[in-house]
């Protein structure tokens, strides 16, 4: 039955000096299957090209070459691979065979990149090796066989997906003289089986083994000899029909991690390069946390956990809305605005009713305290004896301050107060219990107050004298000299902790403002963020670095492998598979070297944090979950991209350049 035909076969060679080169010239020829031909011919005849059109591994002719009626010229590029995949069976004069596969799946690689199921393949794989004689080599690599055993695993490669076609370019040119029969006895039994078999060789001693010569000299063909007729087998071998499919990405991987295997060492020290960059970024992040956490928990530990402190307005300055340097006005207005409320002066600060309604209503909000503070220089103190201390911050008692910030004695009562344990230590060594006198200035007018020590508190992270009252007496104290007292802070009290970050993000969205301690931890959990993610950006520098590396290792990987892609386009490749091959493999680089990079920087963290435990009981290095995947992310993203270009140049390779190369 006619399968193969060839009509006036012209083709042209573009030379480098702008010439142009006719290696075929007019071929014309028809073959059916079962015939076993040789195509005879001298180096340069132009019998490799025919072969090299006929297996479709180049397009770029003049006039036909039909399979089964169809014009391999007018081919889709999904249509030639399937082509080479399930029609066409490849056998090398060098073998091309993969070194770094075991012989199985080197020839199950035709139905690896059909995307047939494992089972079926080495299944079909170890059918064909017992085939061909190598039952006791299945799993070795073909760089522990013979010669001779490695063109039957070539042979057995070539039949894997039943192909009509099988093409043999000097299938016995690297074989001694015994070893040349046996494998001539193999081609034959193959073309008897149905197929048709065409043999590219130069020895008219393998030619006499055909049933048909064909001589090309010149580009020319000369001749065209029937010398026989092969006889059928009796019984063939009947395989299940494949669908061919296109390659997954899974086989992708698989074929790529194989690769890397071949290349343990260098791939590991490619692995190790790599993940010093990504211990770097993970490691400055992860510095910047523990000591954010670290300023958080101290500065929080001073106060309630269940309670919010309001003021209506921020004791600090808002740099986004500084004004411009020659509006004096405004500069001096907002100056004066940020002193009121820092000494707890002027009405803006103080709480209005409608203030506090909204405040009570906020979800979650279980008890509202009123409070006052102010910050004097030099117009309030506090006097025992004939000892005198100036008192700087005045507030009232809330249940923001703790029971275990209180030193000695307890929270003030009626006609109590309650001093800083240094400014109670200035005063006498055991003051709790005894009477001093407060001095304290109103409206411009200094009263007198007699009031008990009840107790001394650490100071909350600052060292201004404090003095602090009930809300109730320093009321009291107003009114009798004929002032009001209106609350300037306002303390929510929740009682699930775990609703206190809810209820400062609803005090924010109402207008009002935290305490100076939650803004400085704003401010300091800012400046930490930033400096974390400047050294973080600059240790990732390193990381470019890494990409060059990567993108010079796939370089030489593709040059390596070059005669490996021209095989794998030959049986019947894509280019988006060489691709996703290449890419694949550098994934696995920049995978490996993130989790290298990852445990190296959990080992840095176990050696670091031991160290300042033991020291300062502060671990000062906090991974996380998001920096873990944030740091293997970026060792990925980085690893692709760099070894795109390189993919793409590999997907790029002329299969019949690339076949030549030795």
């Amino acid at each position: 039955m006619e399968i193969l035909k060839l009509k006036n076969v012209v083709k042209i060679y573009k030379l480098a000096g702008g010439g142009t080169f006719e290696a075929l010239k007019n071929i014309n020829a028809t073959f059916s299957t079962g015939e076993l031909v040789s195509i005879v011919g001298e180096s340069g005849s132009g019998k490799s090209t025919l072969m090299n059109l006929i297996g479709g591994l180049d397009s770029d002719f003049e006039g036909e070459i039909s399979y089964r009626g169809k014009n391999l010229r007018d081919y889709t590029a999904q249509e030639l691979a399937d082509y080479h995949k399930k029609s066409i069976g490849f056998i090398f004069q060098n073998f091309n065979l993969i070194p770094h596969l075991n012989l199985i799946d080197n020839v199950a690689l035709a139905m690896t990149l059909s995307n047939i199921d494992k089972e079926t393949r080495v299944k079909r794989a170890k059918e064909l090796l017992e085939k061909v004689g190598l039952k006791d080599h299945l799993y070795k690599k073909p760089g522990q066989i013979s010669g001779g055993q490695k063109q039957r695993v070539a042979i057995a490669r070539a039949l894997i997906n039943d192909p009509d076609v099988i093409i043999a370019d000097e299938p016995t040119g690297a074989l001694d003289a015994e070893t040349t029969d046996n494998v001539l006895a193999l081609i034959k039994e193959i073309a008897q089986s149905g197929k048709l078999v065409l043999m590219v060789t130069h020895s008219d001693r393998v030619a006499a083994h055909c049933t048909r010569v064909l001589r090309i000299d010149n580009g020319k063909l000369v001749s065209d000899e029937v010398t026989g007729k092969l006889e059928p087998l009796a019984t063939k071998v009947k395989y299940n029909a494949i669908k061919v499919k296109n390659m997954s990405l899974f086989n992708a991987i698989r074929l790529a991690f194989l690769n890397m295997k071949a290349k343990l060492g260098r791939n590991t020290l490619v692995a190790f390069g790599t993940s010093i960059g990504i211990m770097a970024v993970v490691l400055m992040l992860s510095i910047g946390r523990g000591v954010t956490t670290y300023i958080k928990d101290t500065m929080n530990s001073y106060t309630d956990p269940n309670v919010t402190e309001v003021h209506r307005q921020s004791m600090m300055p808002d740099p986004a809305k500084q004004p411009a340097m020659d509006d004096h006005a405004e500069i001096s207005r907002i100056q004066q605005n940020n002193m009121a409320a820092l000494t707890g002066s002027g009405t803006d600060n103080d709480f209005t009713t409608k203030d506090i309604t909204k405040l009570k209503a906020i979800k979650h909000v279980d008890r509202l305290e009123r409070g006052y503070s102010t910050l004097s220089l030099g117009t309030n103190s506090v006097s025992y004896g004939d000892k005198n201390a100036m008192i700087m911050t005045l507030q009232t008692m809330s249940s923001n301050i703790t029971k275990s910030s209180i030193v000695s004695g307890n929270a003030p009562k009626k006609d109590e107060v309650l001093l800083d344990k240094g400014t109670a230590d200035l005063l006498a060594k055991n003051i709790v219990g005894k009477e001093v006198t407060f001095k304290l200035t109103i409206d411009g007018k200094q009263i007198e107050q007699k009031l008990k020590v009840s107790g001394t508190y650490e100071q909350q992270g600052s060292n201004f004298s404090t003095a602090i009252v009930r809300y109730s007496d320093l009321k009291d104290i107003f009114a009798q000299n004929g002032q009001t007292l209106k609350p300037n802070v306002v303390y929510l009290y929740t009682k699930n902790k775990n609703n206190t970050e809810k209820i400062k993000n609803e005090v924010k969205k109402l207008g009002f403002s935290g305490s100076m301690q939650e803004t400085m931890t704003e401010m300091f959990t800012q400046m930490m963020d930033v400096i974390s993610y400047v050294l973080a950006a600059i240790a990732a520098v390193s990381l470019v670095v890494s990409a060059i590396m990567i993108l010079v290792v796939l370089n030489i990987s593709v040059v390596e492998r070059t005669k490996e892609i021209g095989v794998l386009k030959a049986l019947g490749a894509r280019r988006k598979d060489i691709r996703r091959i290449f890419v694949s493999e550098a994934f696995l680089i920049g995978l490996s070297s993130g989790m290298l990079g990852v445990v190296l920087t959990w080992v840095l963290q176990v050696l670091v944090n031991h160290f300042t435990i033991a020291q300062f009981e502060v671990p000062v290095v906090m991974m996380t979950t998001n920096y873990i995947l944030t740091g293997i992310m970026i060792s990925v993203v980085i690893s692709m991209l760099a070894g795109l270009l390189p993919a793409d140049r590999a997907s790029k390779l002329d299969p019949v350049e690339a076949l030549r190369k030795e």
